[in-house]
């Protein structure tokens, strides 16, 4: 582990009039790994040099890239077992302080109040029409219509602070909530939405449309929905979806949003997080 006197010297050189001694302690630093990114911050904050301070800027992002990476092949990797974990990964690329207790918290605060409003016996569309009336009208959770694209409805610390968000961020507080609670709510894949289903059996199935302010529709009218589309029927449209399928799709959900935006590095650097985490993405 390098010292903070080796980093301090190393970010002296930082501005040095000679371009390759820069590039240089760049690489070096680069070399040292995320875990210098606390030793770069406090170096940022003991200088009064703006040049140093703007590429120590460079190479602190550099690094929790690298770092957000890393984290997001782990968690591929434990068979991306907890959806909260995934979405908290994806929300650290604008908030790379955020911790992921803070939203364990967030959610398990709103799962005590939820859980004081459901009744243990109830008709599975009773429990959903119940779980709506808390969800919406006592959270207040909404779809964003105006700001659609704002990167922040794909930031989940965003949606539970603003309780607004795009269709995939509120089905995946709703289904974080929801099976908290045991109720086996799912994500449903579906072009240009996404949905959630209630599937106990078969026989017990339906879906929900939170972004409709919790929807109960049946199987029938996703047939409609994919006709109008002139799309043809598929199981991954009527079936529950992988956690990594819900993170991937909430990627290609920041890519497009960071597009709109203009920013298309940010958009680029999201695509390149998308390539190493989706398999198909060269097939797509």
């Amino acid at each position: 582990m390098i010292s903070k006197a080796e980093i301090k010297a190393l970010v002296q050189l930082l501005d040095d009039d000679d371009q390759e001694v820069v590039t240089h302690v760049e690489e070096k630093i680069m070399s040292l790994g995320t875990s210098v990114i606390p030793l770069l911050e406090w170096e940022w904050e003991s200088t009064f040099n703006p040049l140093i301070q703007e590429r120590i800027e460079d190479l602190v992002h550099e690094l929790q890239f690298e770092l957000l990476q890393e984290r997001f092949l782990e968690w591929k990797r434990a068979g991306a077992q907890h959806l909260l974990e995934g979405l908290w990964i994806v929300a650290t690329y604008q908030y790379p302080d955020l911790e992921l207790e803070e939203l364990v918290k967030q959610i398990g605060q709103l799962y005590h109040e939820l859980g004081r409003q459901m009744k243990e016996k109830m008709h599975p569309k009773d429990q959903v029409k119940v779980f709506n009336d808390v969800f919406f009208n006592r959270f207040r959770f909404r779809p964003n219509t105006k700001n659609f694209h704002s990167p922040a409805n794909s930031m989940i610390n965003a949606v539970l602070e603003t309780k607004k968000g795009n269709p995939i961020a509120l089905c995946s507080v709703y289904m974080l909530l929801a099976q908290k609670m045991n109720l086996p709510i799912f994500g449903v894949n579906l072009p240009n939405l996404f949905i959630l289903t209630y599937k106990l059996t078969d026989k017990d199935t339906f879906y929900i449309n939170v972004f409709n302010r919790g929807l109960i529709f049946t199987k029938e009218d996703i047939d409609n929905y994919l006709e109008n589309l002139q799309l043809q029927k598929q199981d991954l449209f009527y079936k529950p979806c992988t956690n990594l399928a819900i993170v991937l799709r909430t990627l290609r959900n920041l890519i497009i949003s960071f597009e709109k935006l203009g920013d298309y590095h940010k958009a680029d650097e999201v695509k390149i997080i998308l390539q190493k985490m989706d398999d198909q993405y060269f097939n797509l």
